[in-house]
């Protein structure tokens, strides 16, 4: 009996590595997306990436056929969005304020709402569709439609910012 149950306890292990190895890096990225953060310093993304995969190892053995892929993917929304709401008061009611100069794509994506980002992320990046979207943040099909839509207005249309100041012409 413990010669079996060490024996599903290694291929166990073994599964879960090879799924890291192939699916790590997916994650990460996503991860790193959703929290906003550069990818060369993303502690949040990190912590949120280890926790979705610690989730996704403890039911590892419950899966059964389910693709683990999507129970990671599904840990690390539930788990941002969880984060984002303590941090935000409420997912999606204001807008963060800006950060610091951040670099590229992070600084387009920190104009975005937790809300706005985590569903961006999901819908165009994973390819996730609007109704299993939907399901996994228990929103109205049509609100992750207009989310989606005002976060991809937000991205190709950004605030511009105050006009230049007109320099005075003195007269000589």
């Amino acid at each position: 009996m413990r010669e079996r149950r060490a024996l599903q306890s290694a291929r166990r292990a073994r599964e879960f590595e090879a799924f890291v190895a192939g699916a790590a890096g997916r994650l990460l990225h996503a991860a790193t997306l959703l929290t906003a953060e550069p990818p060369n310093a993303n502690p949040r993304a990190r912590r949120l990436l280890t926790l979705a995969l610690a989730h996704t190892y403890a039911s590892w053995d419950r899966l059964r056929g389910e693709d683990p892929y999507d129970r990671a993917r599904q840990q690390l929304a539930v788990r941002f969005a969880r984060g984002a709401w303590h941090q935000y008061g409420a997912l999606g009611r204001s807008r963060p304020s800006p950060s610091p100069s951040p670099s590229g794509s992070v600084a387009v994506l920190a104009r975005l709402t937790p809300q706005e980002r985590l569903i961006l992320v999901l819908r165009m990046y994973e390819g996730v569709a609007e109704e299993q979207t939907a399901a996994l943040l228990g929103l109205p099909v049509e609100r992750v439609r207009a989310i989606c839509a005002r976060a991809m207005t937000t991205l190709l249309h950004p605030p511009r910012g105050p006009a230049p100041a007109m320099a005075k012409v003195v007269p000589s």
